[in-house]
């Protein structure tokens, strides 16, 4: 045991949903002493950050009732058991924005709340986007607005705290380098 772990006693399952299971786990700290540790699981999630063309950025407008507000976010969806993380994009970018995409590149993973979730994102960025006819409908309990905008309308966006989650302003924050980068 490293001097920093902290070892699992013993493990109390108490909620498993559908996106999320939550589960108390008794520790021994790295002083001897025990505590407790609230754990949320989660089966991981990606991110797609789609350029168009014309270098807008697709994203989606969506009510988020944790937030009790509507957001704007860059697509994105949960893992199913076992999926490939790059299958999971495609279908997402599909299913929320009506978009095909001719690259995917994974950027980057990275949890997102690791104090108390195991929830990692997978970030793509798709590029040579094309509307695909009869495209894959969003679940039916989703609703959204599709936008494209600009990066300077992005940064402004995040300004304003219309996108205000860390996977999308992560994302912007990527571009506003690459760009930063090129001008150089």
């Amino acid at each position: 045991m490293n001097r920093l772990e902290e070892k699992t006693i013993k493990t109390e399952k108490i909620f498993d949903g559908r996106v999320i299971s939550l589960q108390v786990e008794e520790v021994e700290l790295p002083n001897g002493k025990t505590s407790k540790r609230e754990i949320i699981k989660h089966p991981g999630a990606v991110a797609i950050l789609p350029i168009t063309n014309e270098g807008k950025i697709v994203m989606v407008e969506q009510y988020r009732k944790a937030l009790e507000r509507t957001i704007v976010e860059i697509p994105a969806g949960k893992l199913e058991r076992g999926e490939n993380p790059k299958n999971c994009a495609l279908r997402e970018l599909e299913e929320e924005t009506g978009y095909i995409c001719e690259n995917l590149d994974w950027l980057i993973s990275f949890y997102t709340s690791p104090g108390f979730a195991d929830e990692v994102v997978h970030l793509y960025v798709a590029t040579g986007l094309s509307k695909k006819e009869n495209a894959a409908s969003l679940d039916e309990d989703e609703f959204v607005n599709l936008l494209e905008i600009t990066l300077p309308e992005a940064k402004q966006y995040i300004e304003e705290q219309k996108i205000y989650d860390a996977k999308t302003a992560y994302a912007v924050q990527y571009l506003e380098l690459k760009e930063s980068m090129k001008n150089k």
